[in-house]
């Protein structure tokens, strides 16, 4: 009875809007413990419904391009307009130790102690895309409070990052000027996934470099073919610190919403998205139970012997172990 009153009392906080609640039931999802997964995902099946109303923004960018300040200025922007804004901040987790920082909300001064705003650091946790592999339930959660907007800022740009346009309607690239040749080094891929770029720290001494900036990258993504939304991407400068250019990235990304709304693109990518999900969870799952089966993690130590001795190949010892799975 006390378990069935502690799930009701999640749903009806979360319903509405208590942030305590709202982050206590994100604990939930992302604890490794049996019972706290349990609990988490009756809290996600009884929210689902009141779920998938928000426009989800995923932002991403090399390190020290300025996420955390560009979200705290286009966060307050949103707010501004009316609407309830979600931050989760994804933090890399350290290889070795496991652990994370979770420094993003020190960085959104203003942002995290306005009551229109809910900002959420989450651990990386070794998953791979630069997402918190439980993001796409936090997502759930948030939507069900109520809030309108949620930004995913992720880890920084990466080989699979582009794991992030799997969980969000727009892909926002942000981009720095004056580091040297302005096309060299960029991913193809990422840049192939971007619904829009800005090209960041546009004040000062760095304007004209961000302007010649903005025109090479237009050049590139004039020779990539046409994006599945119909939506033409675009460049733009901005500068968070003294707030130039947001308004004309939040055009750009309220535009794209109307447009894929419009030719019902914006439907049936979130309907591809939740596909995605599916066939990730039993990955995911599979994993977990093959690494947490007893015999596997008996079986697994004395291979890993042989392996070392040059004994078994890794091969034969990755059959032998899914057949003991089996």
């Amino acid at each position: 009875m006390k378990k069935n009153t502690d799930i009701q009392e999640y749903i009806d906080g979360i319903l509405s809007g208590n942030i305590s609640l709202v982050s206590r039931a994100i604990t939930l999802v992302e604890s490794t413990r049996p019972e706290h997964r349990e609990l988490a995902q009756q809290i996600i099946d009884a929210i689902i419904p009141h779920s998938g109303k928000s426009f989800r923004l995923g932002i991403t960018g090399v390190p020290g391009v300025g996420k955390s300040t560009f979200i705290e200025s286009f966060g307050m922007q949103i707010i501004e307009k009316g609407f309830r804004l979600a931050v989760l901040a994804i933090d890399p987790s350290s290889q070795k130790s496991k652990g994370s920082i979770l420094g993003d909300k020190t960085r959104m001064e203003k942002l995290s102690a306005h009551p229109a705003a809910f900002i959420r650091p989450s651990p990386s946790a070794g998953s791979l895309g630069g997402v918190a592999r439980k993001t796409k339930e936090t997502i759930i959660i948030c939507e069900a409070a109520g809030f309108n907007y949620i930004i995913v800022e992720t880890v920084g740009v990466g080989q699979s990052e582009t794991a992030v346009q799997q969980l969000t309607d727009f892909f926002l690239l942000l981009m720095l000027a004056g580091a040297g040749d302005e096309l060299q080094g960029i991913k193809r891929g990422i840049m192939e996934m971007a619904d829009g770029m800005a090209i960041t720290k546009a004040d000062g001494s760095n304007i004209e470099k961000a302007k010649a900036a903005r025109g090479e990258y237009a050049r590139a993504l004039h020779l990539f073919p046409p994006s599945e939304s119909g939506f033409i991407p675009q460049v733009l400068t901005c500068s968070s610190v003294n707030n130039a250019g947001i308004e004309e990235v939040y055009n750009m990304i309220d535009a794209y919403h109307r447009h894929t709304i419009s030719n019902d693109y914006f439907h049936k990518k979130r309907e591809q998205q939740n596909q995605h999900w599916l066939h990730q969870t039993i990955d995911d799952m599979l994993k977990q139970r093959f690494y947490d089966h007893p015999e596997i993690r008996k079986t697994l130590l004395h291979l890993e012997q042989e392996l070392s001795k040059n004994q078994i190949s890794p091969y034969k010892a990755a059959t032998e172990l899914l057949k003991k799975f089996r």
